[in-house]
């Protein structure tokens, strides 16, 4: 049965329109985790708040053991990767990752870089070919069908694709060479734009969004249950 990673990056603990001050992104991956799990209730959530409990930055002890043999890891490396394994293991067991964020300053949140950071390892989730310079990575979660769907909320309007504000939107396309480098490039997107205008604007933006949320969830469920069938041993 398909297993999902539900991951919230927002600083904001509540839930926009429930919450004061709450998040708009954690209103969708709510809504997106609650459609799914009305017509599934049998399929798995992982849940991960990153935003409240954010992954450790990178560091020396991290960097040294991450490109150490396996084998031949002292044992406080182990520890040193500990977080990394963990983070790791919900992401290759995920057929679907849904990743709600907010938009700051053009791009991810830290707390979400520091968990790109944490997954995207060698020998975990990409290879490293040594006798290929030119094109040396491979990407280790392409092995089986997976989807990842990032559900962002923004202050201003016009970010998505060929929008005025595009430009300047670094948000989705970092997320989509991150997941991509491991392999994911099934990639599912829907955004809130205007919590800075307010008003008629997010209003609609928001219905909009969770309109494209329960057709998402629709869609996905047929493709997860079919991928599903066909990669599982007769």
């Amino acid at each position: 049965m398909p297993h999902i990673l539900h991951i919230d990056a927002s600083a904001r603990p509540g839930i926009a329109g429930t919450d004061n001050h709450g998040s708009h992104s954690r209103h969708l991956t709510d809504q997106f985790a609650k459609q799914w799990q009305l017509r599934r209730p049998q399929d798995m959530i992982t849940y991960r708040d990153i935003g409240q409990h954010p992954p450790s930055f990178l560091n020396h002890d991290w960097i040294a053991s991450a490109f150490t043999p396996g084998e031949q890891r002292a044992p406080w490396m182990k520890d040193a990767l500990a977080e990394s394994d963990q983070l790791v293991d919900e992401l290759i067991a995920a057929d679907v990752v849904v990743i709600g964020t907010p938009f700051y300053n053009f791009g991810m949140p830290a707390a979400l870089k520091a968990w790109i950071d944490q997954v995207v390892r060698p020998g975990r989730t990409v290879d490293i070919d040594e006798s290929n310079p030119t094109d040396p990575y491979v990407p280790k979660l392409s092995d089986r069908p997976r989807h990842a769907v990032v559900l962002t909320a923004r202050g201003g309007i016009g970010f998505d694709l060929g929008g005025k504000m595009a430009h300047i939107n670094h948000l989705e396309p970092n997320l989509a060479t991150a997941l991509a480098f491991i392999g994911i490039t099934q990639i599912h997107y829907i955004a809130i734009e205007g919590q800075e205008v307010g008003g008629e604007v997010l209003a609609k933006s928001v219905a909009d969004a969770i309109s494209k949320v329960e057709r998402l969830v629709d869609e996905l469920q047929v493709m997860t249950w079919r991928d599903t069938q066909i990669s599982e041993p007769a």
